[in-house]
């Protein structure tokens, strides 16, 4: 791929954040589909209730991820929209009030790699997001 067409199909804003929103939701694709396909990946996510993914949750958990990877997608090329700002924040701050209640309140995650990535990535692109609003919603 030449650079030229990599250009054309990026984000234009200026800065990194509209193309890690872009990473972000290129991978939450990936996951949704996992969970459609197998429940490996998320029986290891929900680690210490693994016998409560069923394929039905998984299809949940998996259409639930392709919503956060549109809201995000839409935010790479709409950075400066303040509704599709907000609401990728708020997309950001719903996963990681998920994955903080199934580890501290539900218990069926533990502290492993399958739960910090989701922890890492959602209050990392909130803290950015936050720091970075009047930056990309002003202009």
């Amino acid at each position: 791929m030449n650079h030229h067409l990599l250009a054309s199909v990026l984000p234009s804003a200026p800065g990194w954040l509209p193309i890690w929103q872009l990473v972000v939701a290129s991978a939450a694709i990936f996951n949704a589909i996992q969970n459609y396909a197998t429940l490996t990946l998320t029986k290891r996510l929900y680690a210490c209730a693994p016998h409560l993914v069923n394929p039905l949750q998984a299809r949940a958990f998996g259409t639930w991820t392709l919503t956060s990877a549109v809201i995000r997608g839409y935010a790479a090329y709409h950075i400066h929209n303040k509704a599709v700002y907000d609401i990728a924040i708020f997309s950001y701050l719903i996963a990681f009030g998920h994955f903080t209640s199934e580890l501290l309140i539900f218990k069926t995650a533990k502290l492993n790699g399958p739960v910090l990535s989701p922890f890492i990535v959602s209050s990392l692109s909130m803290l950015w997001m936050i720091t970075q609003y009047d930056f990309y919603v002003s202009q």
